[in-house]
């Protein structure tokens, strides 16, 4: 590695063969593991730091609970954006979207609490019931979906990845949305197309991006200079609010993240529209309420997404 940071954050793989398969029930029920770290500091002394870490063995093919207590949920989506990235770049041919599938579809079918081949029984353990959204956003991302990014692009994102900490690459997978009205403080929202309203400014965080987005009639409003007004004070503080916010996150980042800010219906509003859950499609747009936004894509939703995994998940067993 180049170098080390407080910030830098690694994922170690374990290749254990079938005939070196360590036995859970021996005298030892630890297992150790040693990090031997050689580094230069700033001042130019060579320094060696060893670290050891612990865990205790679980037989997964006779109980699961601590399997299930000790999973981490956005470890686990960073780690599956990790090598499924380094899988692309490494097997020719490698399907990401049908390997993250695959993957998604034993761990819900062994880990989730169903009869046999009915859907309708299927529930997760609440330790697993974000895992689904975020390997739906994963299946979506820039890690994956590579076609309208150059090469370069792609590198940079997964250069990125692979050594951001936890919080900063699950942004990456999953953005975050946080919605500003005069009805009430800012607040995190769906991400879903549901989330935009005229009367509403949303602030997406993905890492790469930030987007502060304008509903219709906030945009109305702007254009016409009420923020100037003195009577209208309020409506200049929740303008202001999503920019205070986009500084805070930009000026802790590098690198820099790209600042967008557009309205509803503009040509920059496919910064936002990219991210959302297309729950409202054209597929189903007579179902929507008057004045509902609509993503016009072919991409399946992710209520689809989860009925479908449901249906495979309980078939799989």
């Amino acid at each position: 590695m180049c170098g080390l940071d407080r910030n830098t954050s690694m994922t170690v793989f374990f290749d254990i063969s079938s005939n070196e398969k360590p036995d859970p029930s021996g005298t030892n029920p630890q297992l150790y593991i040693q990090f031997i770290t050689s580094y230069q500091s700033p001042d130019g002394q060579t320094r060696l730091r060893a670290t050891t870490v612990t865990r205790r063995w679980v037989d997964g093919a006779v109980g699961t609970e601590d399997l299930v207590s000790g999973f981490d949920q956005e470890v686990a989506a960073v780690v599956m954006a990790r090598l499924a990235s380094y899988k692309m770049e490494m097997e020719e041919g490698f399907d990401a979207t049908r390997w993250l599938d695959r993957n998604l579809i034993r761990l819900c079918s062994k880990f989730g609490d169903y009869r046999k081949d009915d859907p309708s029984s299927f529930t997760l353990n609440p330790c697993f019931s974000l895992f689904p959204q975020f390997m739906f956003n994963l299946r979506r991302s820039q890690f994956v979906q590579v076609f309208n990014n150059s090469p370069d692009e792609t590198a940079y994102f997964r250069i990125l990845l692979n050594r951001e900490i936890i919080s900063n690459a699950a942004v990456m997978i999953q953005p975050s949305l946080i919605s500003y009205s005069f009805n009430s403080l800012p607040a995190p929202a769906l991400l879903d197309v549901s989330s935009i309203g005229a009367d509403r400014i949303l602030l997406l965080d993905s890492y790469f991006s930030v987007v502060i987005f304008h509903g219709t009639t906030i945009a109305q409003w702007r254009n016409m200079g009420y923020q100037n007004q003195p009577e209208h004070q309020a409506f200049a503080h929740l303008l202001q609010a999503p920019h205070d916010d986009a500084e805070l996150i930009i000026r802790d980042r590098f690198p820099v993240p790209r600042l967008v800010v557009c309205d509803q219906h503009g040509s920059q509003a496919r910064f936002l529209l990219a991210k959302l859950n297309p729950s409202a499609s054209y597929s189903n747009v007579h179902e929507m309420a008057a004045g509902s936004d609509v993503i016009f894509t072919d991409d399946v939703s992710l209520q689809v997404f989860i009925d479908h995994l449901q249906q495979l998940a309980v078939q799989a067993s």
